[in-house]
């Protein structure tokens, strides 16, 4: 209704989705954006977080809180190299959907956005976030971690995989971060008025 063409419809989702990536982008690309933020912050996959809960009872889980540390680090710095990644996503978006993701619910365009692009998001985000923790020196840390363990009698072992376990689970905690603050700049320009910042955004959620 009021003249809102579907055309006008993609293009005020794709505005809301460039702005949410770049208030993502902003709020957790940066130092601490991901360590100290209770909402997203990166815990360590499962196998190292058991590992860190027995040997921090005796003090000895400093390598593992390193590692930890160094996972987020990684994070806030691999999320600003993905906004490309997320901004050829989003002018790609098929315009056939657009009118109902507009009369949709606060976080309609970035469900539709997390459900048809995570997957290939996946396979572009994972060499950044490689780099990243290497740079982090969570790799390093981690084979250090490998090598300890092996020398320590009874001590649980890392397999092969630990490897690629670490780099794919903070590729999908960095991405969900990722999405969680897409969403919530969605849902803010949906409610708030003055986060409609420019004409197509105050015409299409107006």
């Amino acid at each position: 209704g009021g003249g809102l063409t579907q055309a006008d419809a993609a293009a005020g989702i794709r505005a809301a989705l460039n702005n949410g990536v770049s208030h993502a982008i902003s709020t957790i690309g940066v130092k601490d954006g991901f360590l100290l933020n209770n909402l997203i912050r990166i815990p360590l996959p499962q196998r190292l977080k058991n590992i860190q809960g027995s040997l921090s009872r005796f003090g000895l889980s400093g390598p593992l809180d390193t590692l930890e540390t160094q996972l987020n680090r990684g994070a806030e710095a691999a999320v600003p190299q993905a906004r490309k990644i997320f901004v050829d996503a989003i002018s790609s978006m098929s315009i056939s959907d657009a009118v109902g993701i507009v009369r949709g619910g606060d976080n309609a365009a970035t469900d539709y956005l997390k459900g048809r692009t995570f997957t290939p998001l996946t396979g572009l985000f994972t060499p950044i976030m490689t780099t990243a923790l290497e740079q982090a020196g969570a790799i390093k840390t981690l084979d250090n971690l490998t090598a300890s363990l092996k020398s320590i009698p009874l001590a649980p072992q890392l397999g092969a995989d630990a490897k690629d376990d670490l780099i794919r689970h903070g590729v999908q905690w960095g991405l969900d971060g990722m999405f969680v603050y897409i969403a919530k700049e969605e849902a803010a320009i949906r409610a708030n008025p003055a986060k409609r910042t420019s004409e197509i955004l105050r015409k299409v959620f107006g």
